[in-house]
């Protein structure tokens, strides 16, 4: 969604005449418990002009798309050798996703303190495990770390508008 009703808050060149008033009328349209339902919130600036004539990033498409079918994989063979009828790590609910997306003891810590201070919900807080593991899955599958559970909990999104 767009950060507010025109869509310019925070663009320095187009900026939104009606900051931060827009932003909050425009977001809380949106119910809470909705807003926690979404696991991803990423803030992507417009393009400049300047900015199409670079070079392309490091890691192409096909790149990505290789390692995102390999977790895949990986997720799948996992919930199978469980003996589970379930394929993705969306799909893991309760002990199988304590079990699977454990974080080693730096991770938890941060995980707890963040649940503290972002006042999750208990499901904004098994969103944040889900999405952990699943970024565990991208580097490799090894265990989830503080690493994994840090880029998990800054994709949530603090419940109050700009």
């Amino acid at each position: 969604m767009n950060p507010c009703r025109c869509g310019y808050l925070g663009d320095a060149a187009l900026a939104c005449n009606r900051a931060p008033r827009c932003a909050a009328d425009y977001q809380g349209r949106i119910s809470g418990p909705l807003f926690d339902r979404i696991d991803l919130h990423v803030d992507v600036p417009a393009v400049a002009a300047a900015d199409l004539s670079l070079p392309p990033p490091a890691e192409g498409t096909r790149a990505v798309a290789a390692r995102v079918a390999a977790a895949r994989r990986l997720q799948t063979e996992r919930f199978r050798d469980m003996g589970l009828p379930i394929r993705t790590n969306a799909e893991a609910d309760g002990a199988a996703l304590e079990e699977i997306a454990a974080p080693d003891a730096a991770g938890r810590a941060l995980l707890t303190q963040a649940a503290e201070k972002m006042r999750l919900t208990a499901r904004g807080y098994h969103r944040c495990l889900r999405v952990a593991r699943t970024l565990a899955d991208l580097d490799g599958g090894g265990a989830v770390t503080r690493t994994h559970i840090a880029e998990a909990v800054s994709y949530r999104r603090v419940m109050t508008a700009v």
